[in-house]
């Protein structure tokens, strides 16, 4: 197992062990429209349902794997803008990587920023050898940054329980 570092910066990012503390942030992020057409319905209505989500989902991956789900805050004033992180994902051969910000956070580069240094992370600390990224057809935003970071289209793919075919995107370390 990696050894679990809870933070990680960038030149304007904090990455942060997504914890308890966050649950009324995720409340708002699962909900925002574009994760809901994207990415799905998580079923997180109340601030208590996203400290369930944490305890359920996202901590006993940390405990698991050490790493998981960090919560991106701006250094310039720490709001939490948005969430990225390595997923063990049922129905993936590997490790995920996902993203997702606010929609006032979209444009900014900072997806860019803290998917570029989580990929880092991942080859040079956690010694993955590839990592992943899936994402909706339609989602074209997220289509041009995997490509921008020279993730490959693999195949489409179709997740358990869902029924939507999705894109399956691959990077490998380089050598």
């Amino acid at each position: 197992m990696a050894k679990i570092n809870p933070e990680f910066q960038t030149e304007r990012l904090i990455l942060r062990q997504t914890d308890i503390s966050d649950a009324t942030f995720l409340l708002e992020l699962l909900n925002s429209p574009d994760w809901l057409t994207y990415i799905g319905d998580r079923q997180v209505y109340t601030q208590n349902d996203g400290v369930a989500y944490i305890k359920n989902k996202i901590t006993p991956q940390f405990e698991r794997l050490g790493y998981g789900s960090y919560t991106i805050i701006r250094k310039e004033n720490g709001a939490k803008i948005g969430s990225c992180g390595l997923y063990d994902r049922g129905g993936i051969d590997g490790i995920d990587i996902g993203y997702a910000l606010l929609p006032q956070f979209y444009k900014k580069g900072f997806a860019l920023e803290a998917v570029n240094e989580l990929k880092n992370i991942a080859f040079n600390q956690f010694g993955l050898k590839a990592i992943h990224a899936i994402t909706n057809k339609e989602n074209l935003s997220s289509q041009q940054l995997l490509k921008k970071m020279r993730f490959s289209f693999e195949s489409f793919v179709t997740l358990p329980p869902e029924t939507e075919e999705i894109m399956l995107f691959s990077l490998r370390k380089s050598t």
